[in-house]
């Protein structure tokens, strides 16, 4: 049977076309999750996915290849578990990789605020804010200009303000 076939049968309650679409599929899913995921997440999402796949089995309409579909479903379930879990929080890099002292990454984190704090002024101020908004809370261009009241095209101006100051002050220079 191909792919088609077994996701027919999926959708008409055979439950064993299930597994063999996952042995078919699950490898090299989980080859390409494993370049933008923690190995203990893959399994979450294939989880996710295969569970999405038997769920919308009868939804399926075969415009692409099956493959491709169930590639979308798991990029998809990639995102959903990224965006429940919040802005990513990772130690800062120095020179010569990640830091091992929990400390030295603290401190490189307040030297970034306080560099913040120096170049973009005040809290507040509409370049903090728009820093504030799209690279500690990593919201959209589109939710930021909604939540500031303001054009998007105003936010990716004061946006790009916010990262050449910061990029300034980082490297000692002036302001």
């Amino acid at each position: 049977m191909d792919d088609d076939e077994l996701i027919a049968s999926l959708a008409s309650g055979d439950d064993t076309a299930l597994r063999e679409l996952f042995d078919r599929h699950a490898p090299w899913l989980a080859a390409r999750l494993r370049k933008a995921l923690p190995p203990a997440d893959v399994e979450d999402v294939l989880q996710e996915t295969f569970l999405a796949v038997w769920k919308n089995a009868r939804t399926y309409q075969a415009r692409g290849t099956p493959a491709a579909w169930i590639w979308v479903i798991a990029r998809n379930q990639s995102a959903l578990l990224l965006r429940r879990r919040g802005p990513v929080t990772e130690a800062l890099l120095d020179a010569d990789g990640p830091s091992a002292d929990p400390a030295e990454a603290a401190l490189a984190r307040a030297d970034l605020s306080a560099a913040a704090a120096a170049a973009l002024g005040p809290s507040g101020g509409p370049e903090r804010e728009v820093w504030r908004l799209m690279y500690v809370e990593d919201r959209p261009v589109a939710e930021v200009a909604e939540l500031m009241g303001i054009p998007e095209g105003t936010v990716k101006s004061r946006a790009h303000r916010a990262r050449r100051l910061l990029r300034s002050v980082l490297e000692g220079g002036a302001r």
